[in-house]
């Protein structure tokens, strides 16, 4: 019944498309009395028009709190419900989970529902939840209809981004507390994949919901759908036209996003498709792809293919940000207002709400008892004349709100930047430099000794191991500080590690100031062998697996390409030239061997570096005397070995010599992969860089610099 009840208001509210094309027609082919039926749909009245041009006459203009410096006027607001989800996205959350704040850190729901009711009276009009993944908080339901009782002091959108999980079992009560949109996050259209990049099961249940958003739409809901696809190289890129083709015959607008960096998520540059390249994979199979008028404060540049019912956008915050119309703020879940995603700036909304209630959170008890104070203000009854019970702490929330406002930057960081920068998870979104809270501490370490921890690469991970950096909730920070946490001693003349931050945290360094320039780098890498079998069947080509110098030799001119893919923090790099080669030297034992299976009086010994043979590949007839004669374990031997040299060259602004040793290192154990089945004693022993030119250190050999 409420939502035959919702649909008959649509047509009126929201001008759903399907019932107002329904309403026109019965218009053009009713008799009059037909016509009659919609006679509200008329002329409005003089009294009606006055009344409207005394309203606009009387407007008050937008708050100056919600306005920043540039004039950019913050109508949207985004809340976080929580910091809890039942998937783990790769690009968003480890799979293990993040520890959890207490209960006590997050915001209530009348906090939600007050701070929501502050910034629609200063000029919200849009308001989406998320989170974590919103629809598993448990008072989701109320909070919504609470938050929909807003739009008769100014809202007009009330919408959730999701993973769709569980949301068509709510959207029915969604609908009818005034759910306007659902932005629903789905990377991949593939049920196994789904499974890989979420590292959960769930893929049928997305799609039950979006069926059934689609299916409310067809009776008049008016839920504007939108899926947000995060696209990463090498994980989902190939579905780009599959998502687009997803809009041929539904109203759907699919959104591709940047991969975007945040705390603990990898990313890396190698990792992020360009939206122009997603452009170019659409019109090589759509030509008659176009471009659409975006609103003014659209995140997404849309698209359009003619014939097709649904869009497509593009959300480009790495390559071409649109931080000049940003209309958005944040609230995280522990009450912490944000207003940039990428910015680590932020102030505790929560802190200054609870002053209302010394300090407590606010539970429904507390909340009816300042709703029953504003009720006596109202009626004169007592002296405040603000809401909620006393002007002060409103006061306060108003001017820190306006005050963080005010800080808003022209626009976030370059590429080269967020990267490094510290930021929240992207399940969280927090500052980490704070002070810490001691239950969390106590949890903190309680986790680091735990197996889960003691597996983690926690050089990779950039998680942080002191006091100073970890994340604390909603405290308020001081002007001072920075000067909290103790800084390393800086010394100008000392060495130091370029890939390390003052706090000691990994992060890619900046080449953007170097000048290009004509870079070399030779490696070196020696396989040795344990026993005599590999090296004849190397030389004849008559291993199993086939050329060993020439697969290697593939492999490792393979593996210089890829080193930015292998090595986190290097540099994606234009290789011009990469050169190896693999050189088979006999062994010193060579002679020994031979006299050994002619007979001891014609041997030979001597040997150069102690290999001690693991006796593989018995089956080979040459290999049957030595087996016999060698069973002293304590025997220096050297069967031959093959000699590898990587060489690689670049013009532009940083060294190859990871990519030289990468090259090497491959090669290497290739060889070793492919000779392993007659000898599995075998040594990968001696990787290093022989000679590097190019660059500000000049020439470099063996340690010397030329």
């Amino acid at each position: 019944m409420s939502l035959l009840c919702m649909r008959k208001q649509i047509p009126i509210l929201r001008g759903g498309k399907s019932l107002f094309a329904l309403v026109s027609r019965r218009g053009i082919t009713s008799t009059a009395p037909g016509i009659q039926e919609y006679s509200q749909h008329g002329f409005p009245t003089e009294e009606s028009v006055n009344a409207r041009r005394k309203a606009i006459k009387n407007a008050k203009p937008f708050s100056a709190f919600l306005t920043d410096t540039f004039q950019r006027q913050h109508n949207y607001l985004r809340i976080s419900l929580t910091e809890k989800c039942n998937l783990r996205c790769l690009y968003c959350m480890p799979e293990e989970g993040v520890p959890q704040s207490p209960p006590r850190e997050l915001l209530t729901t009348p906090e939600i529902f007050l701070l929501s009711s502050t910034f629609v009276s200063q000029g919200v009009s849009k308001i989406r939840l998320t989170g974590g993944e919103p629809t598993i908080r448990r008072d989701i339901l109320p909070l919504m209809h609470q938050i929909g009782s807003l739009r008769s002091q100014g809202l007009k959108e009330l919408c959730i981004t999701t993973n769709g999980i569980s949301l068509h079992r709510k959207l029915d009560s969604m609908a009818e507390a005034g759910l306007t949109g659902v932005n629903l996050s789905l990377d991949t259209l593939d049920p196994w994949q789904f499974q890989i990049m979420t590292r959960r099961k769930g893929f049928e249940a997305v799609m039950k919901s979006i069926e059934r958003i689609l299916e409310m739409n067809r009776l008049g809901a008016g839920i504007k759908l939108k899926i947000n696809c995060v696209v990463m190289r090498g994980m989902n890129e190939r579905e780009i036209i599959p998502f687009v083709e997803l809009g041929r015959e539904q109203d759907i607008e699919v959104r591709f996003i940047e991969y975007m960096p945040f705390d603990g998520n990898k990313w890396s540059q190698g990792k992020m498709l360009p939206y122009q390249e997603m452009l170019d994979m659409i019109r090589a199979k759509y030509p008659s792809l176009r471009k659409v008028q975006d609103h003014k404060n659209d995140t997404s540049k849309t698209y359009e293919i003619p014939g097709f019912v649904g869009r497509m956008g593009f959300i480009t915050s790495m390559t071409h940000n649109f931080c000049g119309t940003c209309n958005r703020l944040r609230i995280t879940s522990d009450g912490n207002l944000k207003v940039c995603l990428f910015g680590n700036a932020e102030v505790s909304l929560r802190d200054i709400l609870r002053k209302s209630n010394n300090g407590e959170p606010i539970d429904e008890e507390a909340f009816e008892a300042m709703k029953l104070i504003e009720n006596d203000r109202k009626q004169g009854l007592v002296s405040a004349a603000g809401p909620l019970g006393g002007t002060k702490n409103e006061k306060e929330l108003l001017e820190v709100i306006g005050m963080a406002v005010s800080r808003k930057k022209a626009k976030h960081a370059g590429m080269g930047e967020l990267e490094n920068m510290k930021n929240r998870p992207m399940i969280l979104i927090d500052e980490t430099h704070r002070k810490p809270n001691s239950t969390r501490l106590k949890r903190f370490q309680q986790y680091r000794r735990s197996t889960v921890w003691l597996q983690i690469p926690h050089h990779l991970l950039g998680i942080p191991t002191r006091l100073s950096s970890l994340r604390a909730y909603s405290v308020k920070s001081s002007p001072n500080a920075a000067t909290l946490s103790p800084q390393p001693e800086s010394n100008p003349s000392s060495p130091k590690l370029t890939h390390l931050t003052a706090q000691g945290n990994a992060h890619m360094v900046s080449i953007s100031s170097k000048i290009p320039t004509t870079r070399t780098a030779i490696a070196h890498c020696t396989v040795h062998f344990s026993n005599p079998t590999a090296l004849p069947l190397i030389r004849s080509n008559s291993m199993k697996k086939g050329d060993v110098l020439s697969v290697a030799r593939i492999a490792g001119i393979m593996a210089a390409k890829k080193t930015s893919e292998i090595i986190p923090l290097c540099h994606p790099i234009a290789i011009t030239h990469v050169e190896v080669d693999l050189e088979v030297l006999e062994g010193a034992n060579k002679d020994q061997v031979n006299a050994e299976n002619k007979g001891p009086e014609e041997g030979k010994g001597g040997a150069t570096m102690p290999c001690y043979g693991t006796r593989q590949g018995n089956s080979y007839s040459w290999h049957k005397n030595t087996l016999e004669n060698n069973k002293n374990e304590n025997r220096r031997e050297d069967f031959g070995r093959v000699k590898i040299e990587a060489k690689v060259t670049c013009d532009g602004k940083t060294g190859v010599e990871m990519e030289a040793l990468t090259a090497a290192s491959m090669a290497a154990l290739t060889v070793y992969d492919m000779c392993k089945a007659v000898d599995k004693g075998m040594r990968v022993m001696d990787l290093r860089v022989v000679r590097k030119e190019g660059g500000k250190s000049g020439t470099w050999d063996e340690g010397k610099q030329v």
